[in-house]
C-alpha cells in the first residue's frame, strides 16, 4: 500500500511539472509576425532605343507618348 502512495505522489508531482513546463514554453514562444504587403507588380516599357526593360515610374516619354526611353540621352539619341 506504501508503494502505491508513493507512485500516486510521484505521477502528480511529474504531471505538475511538464505541466508548468508546457505553460512556459507557450509564454517562450515569439509573436508571429505578419507578412509584410507585397506591392502590386508595375507595367514594363521597353526602351525604344536600347531595347531595355524598365518599368513603367522610371519611362522617360517621348513625344506624344508613343514610345518610352531609359534615359535622356537615349530620347535625344533618338532625335525626339
Amino acid at each position: 500500500m506504501k508503494f502505491l502512495l508513493v507512485f500516486a505522489v510521484v505521477f502528480v508531482a511529474i504531471w505538475i511539472w511538464r505541466k508548468n513546463r508546457r505553460d512556459e514554453m507557450r509564454e517562450r514562444q515569439p509573436p508571429k509576425r505578419a507578412t509584410p504587403a507585397v506591392a502590386a507588380p508595375q507595367a514594363m516599357l521597353r526602351c525604344a532605343h536600347c531595347g531595355l526593360h524598365l518599368p513603367a515610374a522610371d519611362a522617360i516619354g517621348g513625344p506624344g507618348g508613343i514610345a518610352y526611353y531609359c534615359s535622356v540621352a537615349h530620347r535625344q539619341a533618338a532625335g525626339h
